[in-house]
């Protein structure tokens, strides 16, 4: 029984003692060949949700919003209002500078369609209780009805 818990013991301790790999952002170009799919429907939803991000919340762009957010847009965000009037003011508040547009999403591991749902993963950078650096995976996921975003979910806590 002994033999037993010491062998538990290392264990959980070599596992503890090991960082976990960091998570690595996808190249430009690999974001791009991401935005490929057999399926043109699947292919196109990927695109407006990448467009999206690039130049509205990355480029802080309020106005392409209208390009890409359905009027009755849902938002699942505790922390962010819903309808597209309702992101807007949010992001205008949150203070929102206009940049200009990158050729690709900081930080995106990857972005896969599947039915009407398009899924963003992203690097996400924190600090542990002691303050030392690491990285995991944040998901935003958004659902595309007639060529609009009208729906987005993420991993956000109040």
């Amino acid at each position: 029984m002994r033999l037993y818990a010491a062998v538990f013991v290392f264990f959980v301790l070599s596992t503890a003692a090991q960082a976990a790999e960091p998570v690595v952002a996808a190249s430009p170009e690999a974001q791009k060949a991401m935005l490929a799919s057999k399926d043109p429907q699947l292919a196109a939803n990927k695109k407006l949700v990448w467009d999206m991000w690039r130049e509205f919340l990355q480029g802080g762009d309020l106005d392409a919003a209208d390009k890409y957010l359905a009027p009755e847009y849902h938002q699942h965000n505790p922390n962010a209002e819903t309808g597209l009037a309702g992101v807007k003011a949010y992001f205008k508040a949150a203070g929102m500078k206009k940049t200009a547009p990158k050729d690709s999403i900081d930080r995106l591991i990857s972005i896969t369609a599947e039915r009407d749902l398009v899924t963003l993963a992203l690097v996400r950078e924190g600090k542990d209780k002691d303050g030392k650096p690491y990285t995991t995976t944040w998901f935003d996921m958004f659902r595309v009805a007639n060529g609009k975003i009208v729906e987005h979910w993420d991993t956000a806590t109040k």
